[in-house]
């Protein structure tokens, strides 16, 4: 199972590591998180360098990807030929989008008829992209979901872990992050918002 985090110059720290690191808590031997990434490099917004682990080939043909935020999104959308790269397909994949990565979902064409959750700086933008923006931190059709707000991207790895390894797992490593004395309620808040966007089949695994 390998799962990538698209994330671009100018990344937001938050969107592409909070996830990165939940989806790591998940120890089994067909597991691969990676952030990937059109260049060998790339800078947060607050000057953090990553250094890429798969390309962006690599992420178009995981078995899901997360499309991370950044204050350069609008430049990435402009860019043809980066976005004609994205050969990302929800027949095929989960795919999620953080944030101002909705706009990269927007503008490939897979959010159409389709709600979905952003930050509040983005909103217009996915809004002028014809998209219906929620006001709640995630929503998930199918195997597209959305997450709106940094701190969101707690319910986006939630989501994905119970999508692809079953709910008890998703809920045993949000359990391991959350704070100390806050376990039980932090998880079942989260639970709260991801829940109605499950199938059957994740909810009883």
């Amino acid at each position: 199972m390998h799962i990538t985090i698209l994330t671009f110059d100018g990344f937001n720290e938050l969107d592409s590591l909070i996830a990165f690191s939940i989806l790591n808590r998940i120890k089994q031997p067909d597991w691969h998180v990676s952030i990937a990434s059109p260049t060998a490099h790339v800078q947060s917004m607050n000057g953090v360098v990553l250094e890429r682990q798969v390309s962006l080939s690599d992420a178009c043909s995981a078995d899901a990807v997360i499309i991370g935020s950044g204050m350069k999104t609008r430049d990435v959308v402009a860019d043809a030929a980066l976005m004609a790269q994205l050969r990302l397909d929800p027949s095929r994949q989960l795919l999620a989008a953080q944030c101002s990565g909705t706009l990269v979902l927007a503008k490939l064409g897979l959010l159409e008829g389709v709600p979905a959750c952003t930050d509040l700086t983005t909103k217009p933008w996915v809004q002028e992209a014809g998209i219906d923006v929620l006001n709640q931190p995630f929503f998930a059709k199918g195997n597209v979901a959305t997450a709106g707000g940094c701190l969101a991207s707690i319910y986006l790895a939630t989501w994905m872990i119970a999508r692809l390894a079953g709910m008890e797992t998703a809920q045993s490593a949000l359990h391991y992050v959350a704070p100390v004395g806050e376990k039980e309620a932090y998880v079942a808040r989260a639970m709260q918002h991801v829940l109605p966007f499950l199938p059957a089949a994740a909810v009883t695994n």
